[in-house]
């Protein structure tokens, strides 16, 4: 009798744990997502870099040639420090050896090229909204770049947050991919700043608080929060509330992500770098990015960390 028992609870044993790896195990796209024949378009890829200011974390530190993406870039966090990886087109080095389809389901579903989860300090969860073709043009675009021989260095992280495994429950908590879908009852322009935002921009990743966990607190999107990086600084609430923008009118969030200088005439250093790669983007697009974030639920945050 006793080992009939011991038998059923090995056996059950496995038979739970083949249940939990299913459920935390990294869920790549199928190759169906890349069609074939697909031209990319250069111009959309850098666009897409641009509103992803890929070079604020990938650019090498202390580089000023934005386009040399070697990374190093540390970052300090409660799980611990993460560092941030070559993606240049180095085929030993960075990303030249990866497939389009590598590419695609590290920005859209959190897995690199081997199979393995991503850390979330990495932005997929924003990513995740975008267009498939938007990454394949980005990607594209990234090739064109120069290549870096420079060997990534490894993240220093906590145990256990240096299991990768255990980034598949984070993601079974939080990380919701799906597609970005346009409002019926929104202009153009909305949409496009809806998009650009809530994807490649991924303005929500900073400016919205997080949980024990690093899981976003929804009921404060875009309502401000500690910047995961040490070092004291703030992401500002940026919803109309008065505790945020909401005596800014949209021109006035468009002159900002074009010039660096909010209505007071600050230059908030902690959007210093974010503002190198929007001061890029077209004027349709920041006027698009501005008309969606005035439009925001006005939600109440950190009046102390107020903008302006």
């Amino acid at each position: 009798m006793l080992r009939r028992a011991l038998i059923f609870v090995a056996v059950l044993a496995v038979v739970m744990a083949v249940a939990i790896w299913f459920l935390i195990a990294p869920k790549p796209l199928p190759a169906s997502e890349i069609a074939a024949g697909y031209h990319p378009d250069l111009a959309n890829g850098q666009a897409m870099f641009i509103a992803g200011n890929c070079s604020a974390c990938h650019a090498t530190p202390g580089q000023d040639d934005r386009t040399q993406l070697a990374g190093g870039l540390k970052l300090k966090s409660p799980f611990g420090t993460f560092v941030t990886p070559n993606i240049s087109p180095d085929r030993k080095f960075g990303i030249g050896g990866w497939s389009e389809l590598a590419f695609v389901n590290a920005m859209k579903r959190g897995v690199d090229d081997e199979g393995s989860h991503l850390y979330p300090a990495f932005p997929y969860s924003a990513y995740s909204l975008m267009k498939t073709s938007d990454v394949r043009d980005l990607f594209a675009y990234i090739k064109t770049l120069p290549a870096v021989a420079k060997a990534s260095a490894p993240h220093e992280l906590k145990f256990p947050f240096n299991l990768r495994p255990a980034v598949g429950f984070w993601k079974l908590l939080y990380f919701k991919p799906h597609k970005f879908v346009t409002d019926p009852k929104k202009d153009a322009a909305w949409n496009r700043g809806a998009y650009l935002a809530e994807g490649p921009a991924h303005c929500a990743e900073c400016h919205t608080a997080r949980n024990a966990l690093g899981g976003p607190e929804l009921a404060k999107l875009y309502a401000g929060a500690p910047n995961l990086e040490a070092g004291g600084r703030f992401a500002s609430n940026i919803t109309p509330h008065k505790d945020g923008l909401g005596d800014w009118s949209e021109q006035d969030i468009a002159d900002f992500l074009k010039s660096g200088t909010d209505k007071c005439f600050n230059e908030p250093m902690g959007m210093k770098d974010v503002i190198v790669s929007t001061s890029k983007l077209s004027d349709a697009d920041v006027a698009g990015i501005a008309a969606y974030i005035h439009a925001l639920p006005a939600i109440p945050g950190a009046p102390k960390h107020k903008t302006c």
